[in-house]
Formats: structure tokens, C-alpha cells, sequence
């Protein structure tokens, strides 16, 4: 076999071009990525997925996506959005005119989207639907127990230098019969932790878990359930059915001093019938971590400024009503899930993938 001559130098220039000619086309075809509203405590994660997808171009913004905003997200192939506005027909045509039809919540809840837009310009949606069920399921009881014992009273006395017990006397969790309304994922979780406190559970759910049916939980319909339970912990989404539920009329057929629990959709309750049901003796406390009408006073420094909200501020200012801004979902695991399973998501729609968790939207 005859020799050969090779031109070191001529091979590392052809070399050199092999590679340039390649990242070219890699970068030609990268594709890219923005989220809006993202917060101080998300963007770490927003830096880890972005650090182990290199491929992929990721911008962000703390701004809300509104019509005005979405022109933000020019030249991205999708976005990864989280917000309590709704995301309305301009919006949507907003980004559509952006030629942008991917879109990857990083919450749960969908309500406040409009479908009809949606369907018509052809966009497809992911959530996150489970991202922390234990996130949620704790702070429910957690707050559920400091009602019982009623916690909130005795911080009042004991900085007000009054150490005396009566006649703040509380009532154990293992007394009671716990009525969870909705057994998914954060309700099955609550249903657990109730249960290691020592208390009877029972739950309702149209569509019921084999394996808790098999058990025994359900009661065979709500009226049940309110006639039963001491305590009563909503863990449903806000649905055109569901609205409303905790009325007038399901809380008069609840037990005497009843303990209602919300840390799902403030849309569930009609809070005033729970302000005349606390006035009346009725309702012995309220846990809520989620408000009707908590869009723009959640989240927000009202420090130094005139409170908005008259019937809200009557409400924090009860000593038997445990009121949290929305942030039952709100730990580190929880939000590091919403971000990551988010941007998988976005990912895998701009690659005409399937997404793990698509949004039903048709």
C-alpha cells in the first residue's frame, strides 16, 4: 500500500470548517423560549433548565403576559406563562400574531383562559397538574389544627401578656370527622395527614378512586358528607358546578360549629354566606388560602396604604379566621416543579413532541 503524504494543517482547517458548517446549522435551528412573569424565587430553576438544555434560547420577564407585553416574546417558538390574570382573546391573539401557539402554564388551573379563542387560533396548552399535592394537602392541615386549637387567639393573648388558658380551650384533631370534598392527588394527601392526627375521614367525589371506594371513605353525596363531617376541606377546581358550593344552603345543612376549609379556588365559596355563618355561631372557624376576588390584592404590599378590601380585611382581622395570600402551593420543592415540568412541557411542543400533561382544549 503506497504512502500516503497528509497535510497536518490542512486537516485541521478542514476540520475547523466541518464544525463551523455545523454549529451554523445548530444554531440555525435552534429554537427558543420565553416566559413571562417570572418571580425571584423562580428564576434559579429557570437558570437550571436552561443550563442543561443549551440548544435551546431562554428569555424571561418579570412582566404579566397582556397584549402590550406579549410582543416580549418575539422570535420565541413558545412561552411558559404563570398568572391570576385571564388570559383573554387579545392576549391570545396577541402572541398568535407573534406566530406563537405554544404555551406551558406552570399552575394548575386553567378557568381563566379563553377557550373559544384557544380552539380558534389553534393553540396547544399544557399545565401542571401535579407539581407539590403534600405543598398544598400540609398547609390545608396545618391551618385545619391551628383552627382547632385555636392558635391565632392564644398568639393575641400571649402578646398581649395575658397567659391565661380560659376560655380558649381547643379541640383535638382526633375528635373529629373529617370531610374532604374532591379526592385527587392534594386531597388523598390531606385525607393522610388527618388520618396520622387520628381522625375519621369520610370524602365525596363524583368520580370516585377505586381503591378508597374499596376502603369505605365515600359517603354517598354531599348532603351526607355535611350532615357527618366537624371539619369540611374543599379540593376541586373551579368549575361552572362547583361554583358557589359552600353557599347559604349547603352551610345550613353542616353540623354545629363546623370548621370550613378552602386552600383550592376562591370561587368555591360564597364568602358572604361564611361571613353571616361565622356571625352566627354557625361556623366555628374558616381557613382561606384562596379569595373570590383575590386578583390584585394577593401578592401585593398594602403596608402604609388604604386596604381595598372591606369584606377581606373583616375577614383577617377575625380571630378565628386563618387567612393566607394564596401560597399554600409555595415551597421551594413545589416551585422548582412548576418551573421545570413547565419548560418540559414548552420543550416538547416546539419539537412537535407530545407534552406529559396537554390541556384538554377542544
Amino acid at each position: 500500500m503506497a504512502n500516503v503524504d497528509v497535510n497536518p494543517e490542512l486537516v485541521k482547517k478542514i476540520v475547523k470548517q466541518v464544525l463551523n458548517q455545523s454549529m451554523q446549522n445548530s444554531s440555525s435551528t435552534n429554537k427558543k423560549i420565553f416566559a413571562f412573569s417570572i418571580r425571584k424565587d423562580e428564576e434559579p430553576y429557570v437558570k437550571e433548565w436552561a443550563e442543561n438544555h443549551p440548544e435551546v434560547e431562554v428569555e424571561y420577564t418579570s412582566e404579566l403576559l397582556t397584549p402590550e407585553t406579549a410582543k416580549k416574546a418575539k422570535g420565541a417558538d413558545g412561552v411558559v406563562v404563570y398568572q391570576q390574570l385571564d388570559y383573554t382573546a387579545d392576549t391570545l391573539q396577541a402572541l398568535a400574531d407573534q406566530g406563537i401557539t405554544k404555551m406551558s402554564l406552570r399552575n394548575v388551573g386553567v378557568d381563566n383562559i379563553d377557550m373559544n379563542k384557544v380552539k380558534e387560533l389553534g393553540f396547544e396548552i399544557t399545565n401542571v397538574p401535579v407539581y407539590s399535592p403534600n405543598a398544598i394537602a400540609e398547609h390545608a392541615a396545618i391551618q385545619t389544627a391551628r383552627v382547632l386549637r385555636q392558635t391565632k387567639v392564644l398568639d393575641e393573648k400571649i402578646a398581649n401578656g395575658d397567659l391565661r388558658w380560659a376560655p380558649t380551650i381547643g379541640r383535638e384533631v382526633r375528635d373529629q370527622t373529617v370531610g374532604v370534598i374532591g379526592t385527587g392527588h392534594i386531597g388523598q394527601v390531606y385525607m393522610q395527614i388527618m388520618e396520622g392526627f387520628g381522625a375519621k375521614v369520610i370524602a365525596y367525589d363524583p368520580f370516585e378512586n377505586p381503591e378508597l371506594k374499596k376502603q369505605g371513605y365515600y359517603v354517598d353525596s354531599l348532603d351526607d358528607l355535611y350532615a357527618q363531617a366537624d371539619v369540611i376541606s374543599l379540593h376541586v377546581p373551579a368549575t361552572k358546578e362547583n361554583f358557589h358550593m359552600i353557599n347559604r344552603e349547603s352551610i345550613a345543612k353542616m353540623k354545629d360549629n363546623v370548621v370550613i376549609v378552602n386552600c383550592s379556588r376562591g370561587a368555591l365559596v360564597d364568602t358572604d354566606a361564611v361571613i353571616e355563618g361565622l356571625d352566627s355561631g354557625k361556623i366555628f372557624g374558616f381557613v382561606m388560602d384562596t379569595y373570590e376576588d383575590e386578583v390584585g390584592i394577593f401578592n401585593e404590599d398594602w403596608r402604609g396604604k388604604e386596604f381595598p378590601d372591606k369584606r377581606l380585611k373583616d375577614l383577617i382581622d377575625r380571630s378565628n379566621v386563618l387567612v393566607t395570600p394564596h401560597t399554600a402551593f409555595y415551597t421551594t420543592h413545589a416551585v422548582r416543579n412548576m418551573v421545570l415540568k413547565a419548560f418540559d412541557n414548552n420543550f416538547k411542543l416546539i419539537n412537535g413532541e407530545k407534552a406529559d400533561t396537554p390541556v384538554k382544549v377542544g
